[in-house]
């Protein structure tokens, strides 16, 4: 099952899309400055859950950040343990 994620700057968010699908599987809403990315809000629907899209839209969503400008980047507290990548210079030092 191929997920694509894309950045889509006007709505704030990342998305992904599973299988060339127009319908939106996934979201990692941000807050983007000059000087910081903060992720805010990601949510999978229902039917997507358990099967990579929320692994392929953070994955995607960090590492385009990374090759981006420098800037500090912020996740929320609340992902799940083990379930995202581990600590990286991207994301280390942040609460």
């Amino acid at each position: 099952m191929p997920v694509e994620v894309s950045d889509v700057p006007e709505a704030k968010r990342y998305e992904a899309r599973v299988d060339g699908e127009s319908k939106v599987a996934g979201v990692a809403e941000y807050i983007r400055t000059a000087e910081l990315v903060a992720f805010v809000h990601t949510e999978v629907e229902a039917e997507y859950e358990g099967v990579g899209v929320g692994s392929a839209l953070v994955r995607t969503a960090l590492d385009e950040e990374a090759a981006s400008p420098p800037r500090l980047c912020r996740t929320p507290s609340s992902d799940r343990a083990g379930t995202h990548r581990p600590a990286d210079p991207l994301t280390e030092g942040t609460p």
